[in-house]
């Protein structure tokens, strides 16, 4: 695949040059976007990923898709919520915040933010609580 299709053009002014936005940039807004939105308590990446934070490395775009159609642009988000957090109230504050930022950062309109809840995070007791001992 030519890296030139890859690239999102979003350029209004001809005579200045162009203006080309990589889907990895997308990818990381985006993440950076969904980290802010309360109830996350985080995004599912792949295993590339996994080993990536082990040695450190923060992966901003982890548990995002970017689809770029001739529609426009389309977004997965792969999440884990926080239990006791409403999912449907944070996934449409999910997307509504990802839209924003992207539409501020890159004047983007994005045509679809689908959200994909994966997991709640339930936070256990510990065992030996110092305070029950």
């Amino acid at each position: 695949m030519d890296q030139n299709e890859a690239l999102l053009n979003v350029s209004n002014d001809a005579t200045l040059g162009k203006v080309e936005i990589a889907p990895e940039v997308i990818e990381i807004i985006t993440g950076i976007a969904a980290s802010e939105v309360e109830g996350i308590s985080s995004m599912r990446g792949n295993f590339a990923t996994g080993v990536a934070e082990r040695f450190g490395k923060k992966t901003h775009s982890k548990g995002v898709k970017v689809e770029l159609t001739d529609n426009g642009v389309m977004i997965d988000l792969y999440v884990t919520i926080k239990f006791g957090i409403p999912i449907r109230q944070t996934a449409e504050t999910l997307q509504k915040n990802v839209k924003q930022a992207l539409k501020n950062m890159t004047a983007l309109e994005t045509k679809v933010i689908n959200v994909h809840v994966l997991a709640i995070e339930v936070e256990t007791e510990q065992m030996n609580d110092p305070e029950t001992t």
